[in-house]
């Protein structure tokens, strides 16, 4: 195994080796999902994500890199990882932090999902359509590290939230990586940017955090986080993710929560 397959295997997340394993087993993402109590949409962005860091273009091809890097031995099945025809608990929501832009019910402050980026950032604007699985930063792969700051990334990731923070959702649209717009056109990601942003209200203060490297495929990103209030929230985090397009950074994702 190459050292980029190792990178991509460190970057998967365990609910992305999870499905692997079922694609093993013989499983495709139908009766995956079924077997899960996901939607098939949940399924296939987690077999997507997990094609992009292991660089291969089939999911097979990544489930037997999963298997080679394990020894060559499927795992045992545990909980959330049954047959299909087996009993299965109530549906439930894939665990983790749900990247719903104006999520119902609920006394939890909304959380805020937008772009592509590595391991389960790879979701877009299309969370709004209730994609439910990334992962916490507490609960990133131990291969992240986190670095001295380089000034021009964290500038690059404060000059596109100055953009949102003004609204110019064209602009900040525009200072987006091929990655993002892969998944999102500048219509969707004005219109969530609006339902999103907008509540929050004004910037009353931004301070940088971390920046840490994270050698995934297919050149690695850089992640940069500030502790943010707004008007009408409490302390929160803000996580822009870049990755160099072209000799410039270039944004591929954005969490606030």
């Amino acid at each position: 195994m190459t050292m980029r397959d190792k990178h991509g295997i460190a970057a998967l997340t365990d609910k992305e080796k999870q499905t692997l394993r079922l694609i093993v087993r013989g499983h495709d993402a139908k009766s995956i999902a079924q077997n899960l109590d996901l939607s098939v949409h949940t399924i296939n962005e987690r077999l997507r994500d997990a094609r992009r860091k292991l660089a291969v273009s089939s999911s097979r091809e990544a489930a037997r890199l999963l298997l080679d890097a394990e020894g060559g031995v499927s795992l045992p099945e545990n909980v959330g990882d049954r047959r299909i025809g087996e009993d299965r608990s109530p549906a439930s929501a894939d665990d983790g932090p749900a990247p719903i832009v104006g999520a119902t019910g609920g006394v939890r402050r909304p959380l805020i999902l937008m772009g592509a980026t590595l391991m389960t950032f790879a979701l877009g604007l299309l969370a709004l359509a209730g994609l439910t699985h990334m992962t916490p930063p507490a609960q990133m792969t131990a291969s992240t590290s986190t670095v001295p700051p380089d000034p021009a990334v964290v500038d690059a990731a404060q000059r596109f939230l100055a953009l949102v923070d003004q609204g110019r959702w064209a602009d900040s649209y525009r200072a987006t990586g091929s990655a993002f717009r892969k998944l999102n056109t500048e219509p969707v990601w004005a219109a969530a940017s609006e339902k999103a942003r907008t509540p929050l209200g004004k910037l009353v203060s931004r301070t940088f955090l971390s920046q840490d490297d994270i050698p995934a495929p297919p050149a690695g990103y850089q992640m940069v986080r500030f502790r943010t209030r707004f008007e009408s929230s409490a302390d929160v985090i803000e996580t822009v993710t870049l990755e160099r397009e072209r000799g410039e950074w270039r944004i591929t994702g954005i969490t606030i929560g």
